[in-house]
């Protein structure tokens, strides 16, 4: 079968690579659809990110969909040609994170296309793969197969949101509206938030997020004082989700956050200095989000019943045979927000 593996920086090749023998438990999976994530253009843009860098060829993907192709002589509850979303979450289940129910801090964990372990954990962007039958989410027939791959970063969505609390009532800011953070506006839109104001540097996302339920939506790069009202006051918004890594717009969340607000740090950005003081005058309670893993099976329940709806966030769908172009395309940011690579189960 043909796999999208990078070697390193601005090296991605698509080759021939050996599908896995299927176990008892397993299922066989004719990917169909696969999303580029900004880590995928990370692995090819630059070899890695922060002190990850890539050791060894690796298939990339995580973000897929597919149709069942074969079962392990004891898997059930699944039959052979069901339309499913896949989750990348392969935890051990044993380690004391898991224990504890924290399966994304899994200390085995075996997520899709990630170069932090060594050997690396090879990804989905390949025309089968091998899976677990617990990863396996059943979509309704009337869900495209493209839609259902959006599953995984709206869990990464849902995730964040559990980790701010409840957001019922609230006024809620989001900066950066890429695909993560325009899925998480349309969750947030579905857990009660009562107002949201998106923000961000281009028109695109911007665009994007008002699909997805924004109220307001702020280009800082042509309106940089349109978030001023906000400042009043000791700030309006009662939580706020920094998706886009910035520390712009991190500095924008602490001037615009209540006293004893939630600001919930979605994006993955270098380091970065903090204004210590404003956090500690403000009590600024301050929470990372990674990944996610029960929150898949919301997120694909909420595609299904059509609770949130993704479809303004895919910009582009390319065949495996253009993979680069693919990846490239995801780059331009200026053009695209989720690009996705269609593989043989697409036609299903």
């Amino acid at each position: 079968m043909k796999s999208v593996v990078c070697h390193s920086a601005q090296d991605l090749r698509i080759e021939n690579t050996e599908l896995p023998p299927l176990g008892e438990h397993q299922l066989r999976v004719n990917v169909a659809y696969g999303g580029i994530c900004g880590s995928d253009l990370h692995y090819y843009q630059h070899g890695g990110f922060g002190t990850v860098r890539i050791k060894q060829p690796i298939a990339l993907g995580h973000e897929v969909s597919g149709v069942v192709d074969g079962l392990g002589s004891q898997a059930s509850g699944i039959a052979k040609g069901q339309r499913i979303a896949i989750s990348p979450s392969r935890p051990c289940g044993h380690c004391r994170f898991c224990q504890a129910g924290q399966h994304n801090h899994c200390l085995n964990m075996r997520f899709y296309g990630s170069a932090m372990p060594f050997p690396h954990i090879q990804g989905a962007f390949s025309e089968q793969i091998i899976i677990e039958g617990y990863q396996a989410h059943p979509i309704a027939d009337h869900l495209s197969l493209s839609e259902a791959a959006l599953a995984e970063p709206l869990s990464v969505g849902l995730h964040a949101i559990q980790r701010a609390g409840s957001v019922l009532g609230k006024q809620v800011l989001v900066t950066g509206c890429g695909p993560i953070g325009s899925l998480l506006i349309g969750a947030l839109r579905r857990a009660g938030a009562a107002r949201i104001v998106a923000a961000d540097i281009a028109d695109l996302p911007l665009k994007c997020a008002k699909e997805m339920g924004a109220d307001e939506t702020i280009n800082l790069k042509t309106q940089p004082e349109a978030l001023d009202k906000y400042k009043v006051d000791k700030g309006q918004f009662d939580a706020v989700f920094e998706a886009s890594g910035s520390e712009a717009a991190l500095r924008v969340g602490l001037d615009t956050i209540v006293p004893r607000g939630v600001l919930i740090t979605v994006g993955m950005g270098g380091d970065i200095s903090l204004p210590m003081t404003q956090i500690v005058a403000k009590e600024v309670d301050m929470r990372g989000t990674f990944r996610f893993h029960a929150e898949f099976a919301t997120a694909v329940r909420f595609l299904n019943e059509g609770l949130v709806n993704g479809k303004p966030v895919i910009t582009g769908v390319l065949p495996m045979d253009r993979a680069i172009e693919a990846f490239d395309l995801a780059a331009d940011k200026s053009q695209s927000l989720k690009v996705q690579i269609a593989f043989a189960g697409a036609a299903a």
